[in-house]
């Protein structure tokens, strides 16, 4: 009894450990200009079984389960964070590159993974399959306040959302192509169609219905309403999948649509799920490195092969599939150089990549090994320079956007009020205003103003100046109007944004 207790001590002092040490790893990533994952997942190879040897672990099947329940985790929190008036103008490309983009990815990989590995057909094109999709986990963790074009940022991100099904689709279908002997593919083509479109009504229903339980369910803490919230990522993903249809895009549509709504606890709701989506991320990557075996990937035959392999897939197959979907757009050719060389490879292949071995696909730990070596390629080489290849080709904004943050106050309880924090920029009106001139509602209030790191007390004819940042007291049935009175620009300001777009 006792030496089971220590042993349980001492696993969770290595947890904690675990955590701290991956925190800590998330400061110097930025400096060293590599992405957070790549570290991820070298501590979990430190500390496995052919590093350190403090974990044992071995199980394809936790692995896959952990790594899908911390992909809805991602998904949800960075599909909240997506604004739809950004991603609806480029919907149509995404849905592309998501598709014929994912189908040409896998089609030129495929063909020098039959050279390059010695495979068969199929294998070579399940190969391809689960490294032809870019990662959602990747994307929007490398994209995060690198003030990157908003169009540009949002076409990799809807893509990187909304291609699951498609990479899902190819990787079950070359799998029964091994497997079966007889595969009906007017079959698999119509599913994979159903687990597009009963994905999307199912996220979207949910989405609705999660937007209204989250306004009109009056809970006793505020801090119910982000688990609220999680549960319907959940039930998102698990209907879809009992629907045979796709779990992921459910998810990413309910987090989309969630977060466009007007939420009564929008603050609370968004910071715990991006504390709790840096957790799933922690979490998955160090799973993933502690499964992986580095004696097994850091050989020379793998590494020539993934390296190879990734070669062909960061500089032929995605330029040229990002190149032909891409065609028939309004992108320079600039933009779709970025497109092609921000399609990131993260949690999403190597997750796929468990598949064959769950099947018992001859081979599957030579496919594993050499995706796996891809993905690290693709997250070391592309995710360390994307934002110097933005730089270089002007794709950098000039952070139009206004952040919008409402502050609940838990002291006020059922009062329906909310602290509105906005910050101030040159194009809007509001900027030259004195606080008498702003025509806020009856029941709002500028309670205080920051102004170059000191707080300043309004009154009446307080000037409201550009980089400062407002708190506003408003109630909530009044929070739209003030909103798109804070949002309003000048009109210089709204026809230079029009010739920008």
């Amino acid at each position: 009894m006792i030496q089971e207790i220590l042993e349980s001590n001492q696993f969770i002092m290595l947890m904690a450990l675990l955590l701290i040490v991956s925190i800590i790893v998330t400061k110097f990533s930025s400096r060293l200009g590599v992405p957070s994952l790549v570290l991820f997942i070298a501590v979990g190879m430190l500390v496995g079984n052919d590093g350190l040897g403090f974990i044992y672990f071995d199980n394809p099947e936790i692995a896959q389960l952990i790594g899908v329940i911390a992909l809805i985790v991602i998904l949800f929190e960075g599909g909240m964070l997506t604004k739809w008036k950004d991603i609806r103008p480029v919907v149509a490309p995404s849905i592309t590159l998501a598709t014929v983009g994912v189908v040409l990815t896998t089609s030129i990989v495929a063909l020098a993974a039959k050279f390059i590995l010695h495979i068969g057909w199929f294998e070579a094109f399940l190969v391809g399959s689960i490294v032809g999709s870019t990662d959602a986990a990747a994307v929007f963790a490398v994209l995060k306040g690198k003030n990157v074009r908003p169009k540009l940022e949002a076409t990799l991100e809807a893509e990187s959302g909304t291609n699951d099904p498609m990479a899902v689709f190819l990787t079950i279908a070359f799998i029964q192509l091994l497997t079966i002997d007889q595969v009906n593919l007017f079959g698999l083509v119509g599913s994979f169609f159903w687990q597009m479109g009963a994905g999307l009504v199912v996220g979207a229903g949910i989405g609705y219905l999660a937007s209204l339980s989250l306004n009109r369910i009056n809970l006793d803490s505020s801090g119910l309403y982000p688990l609220f919230a999680l549960g319907f990522a959940f039930l998102s993903y698990s209907s879809s999948s009992l629907l045979q249809a796709s779990g992921l895009l459910a998810v990413y549509v309910t987090a989309v649509v969630i977060g466009n709504a007007e939420l009564a606890y929008r603050y609370s709701i968004l910071r715990f799920h991006e504390g709790f989506g840096w957790m799933a991320q922690i979490l998955m990557f160090i799973i993933l490195g502690l499964f992986v075996s580095p004696t097994e990937v850091f050989t020379w035959p793998v590494m020539v092969d993934g390296l190879l392999i990734a070669l062909v897939l960061i500089f032929i197959a995605r330029p040229v599939a990002t190149l032909l979907s891409l065609a028939g757009f309004s992108f320079t050719m600039k933009e779709v150089y970025f497109l092609s060389w921000a399609g990131l490879r993260g949690a999403v292949p190597i997750v796929l990549a468990i598949f064959p071995m769950l099947a018992g696909i001859q081979n599957s730990q030579l496919i594993f090994n050499v995706v796996f070596f891809t993905v690290l390629t693709s997250a070391l080489v592309q995710g360390s320079s994307i934002t110097w290849i933005a730089e270089r080709f002007k794709l950098v904004s000039d952070k139009l956007g206004n952040p919008i943050h409402s502050l609940e106050l838990i002291s006020i309880g059922k009062a329906n009020v909310e602290m509105i924090e906005f910050d101030v920029t040159e194009r809007n009106i509001v900027v030259g205003q004195t606080l008498e001139d702003m025509e806020l509602p009856d029941r709002a209030l500028i309670n205080a103003i920051i102004r170059d790191g000191d707080v300043i007390t309004p009154y009446g004819q307080t000037e409201i100046k550009a980089g400062d940042t407002l708190y506003i007291l408003v109630a909530r049935k009044n929070k739209k109007e003030v909103k798109k009175l804070l949002e309003a620009i000048k009109e210089e300001e709204a026809e230079h944004e029009k010739s920008r777009a």
